[in-house]
């Protein structure tokens, strides 16, 4: 069986369909992310007051090189020193970016809004996905890190391109 047809059949892979997605949604997230911040650096989007925050910045600083990264951990081969270093590299990013969204509360007058949700999903995502990695279960280390890269990173990733927000006043002014 050649390399291919056997990288295609391997039962730890993603679904042709489920692949699509990510590829496409964390594709859209991280062009609309690449967009605001070359809007912002050359000067061609307006000032976000809230950028200048440190919880903001170490946020983008985490957040902003999770999502290839984390597409690019999902889309390769598994297993290797090299996934478990990128996987841990990742995490990281991960707690890193749930850590400072709890620091980041201007836009509902200091408290949590709805988003922060995205917290505790998060954090317990990655708690899960590592005790299956752990405990062997690969089958659901896999289903936890789809599920934690689509629900804990597209889907709020998206939402801060919400008006009012950093990355919609960079991008769209």
């Amino acid at each position: 069986m050649s390399a291919t047809a056997s990288t295609a059949t391997r039962p730890t892979d993603v679904s042709p369909l489920l692949r699509g997605a990510m590829v496409m949604s964390g594709g859209l997230l991280g062009l609309l992310s690449v967009f605001a911040l070359v809007r912002a650096a050359t000067g061609m989007a307006p000032v976000a007051p809230a950028a200048h925050e440190v919880a903001v910045a170490v946020h983008l600083m985490s957040v902003l090189p999770a999502v290839p990264l984390g597409l690019y951990i999902l889309l390769t081969r598994k297993g290797g020193a090299r996934h478990r270093l990128l996987g841990r590299i990742w995490m990281a990013l991960m707690a890193s970016t749930a850590i400072s969204a709890l620091f980041i509360r201007q836009l509902n007058h200091g408290g949590f809004s709805w988003i922060h949700i995205f917290v505790p999903v998060t954090l317990l995502s990655a708690w899960a996905a590592i005790a299956a990695a752990r405990s062997g279960d690969i089958p659901r280390h896999r289903r936890r890190l789809v599920a934690m890269f689509l629900g804990a990173m597209v889907i709020p990733g998206l939402f801060a391109f919400a008006p009012g927000r950093v990355m919609a006043i960079w991008a769209f002014g």
